[in-house]
């Protein structure tokens, strides 16, 4: 496991704009894929968007699907997510989470929580109307 610590969180007006980051401890950030997750008061954690170890692959809930983006920064050990569009229904606390690339073995495998053992603290977003 990696330590993971996210950025970026903050309250904002529906409609406006946040980037999240994550940096990394692992010297083998780089092999890793990495995953945002959220949860939102009273809510199950779910599944944001996700990315393959170099970049090529990039994963989305269908409420992320349009809005978010997500990227990443090997030489510096950080993966973001940029959010536009945001609205009051993506409040929520968002993890950043990360394993070996090799523990993915389907697209499906990217979205489950169990798939990655090392997590973020989180950062909080809220969004207004």
């Amino acid at each position: 496991q990696v330590q993971l610590v996210e950025s970026g969180g903050g309250l904002v007006q529906a409609g406006a704009s946040l980037r999240l980051s994550c940096v990394s401890s692992s010297r083998t950030f780089s092999s890793y894929t990495m995953g945002w997750f959220r949860q939102a008061p009273g809510k199950e954690r779910e599944f944001v968007s996700a990315i393959s170890w170099r970049g090529g692959s990039t994963y989305y809930s269908d409420s992320a699907k349009g809005r978010f983006a997500i990227s990443r920064d090997n030489a510096k050990n950080t993966v973001y997510l940029q959010m536009n569009s945001l609205k009051p229904e993506d409040t929520a606390v968002y993890y950043c989470a990360g394993d070996l690339a090799g523990r993915f073995d389907s697209s499906e495998s990217h979205t489950f929580g169990r798939s990655y053992r090392s997590w973020g603290q989180g950062t909080q977003v809220i969004v207004t109307s």
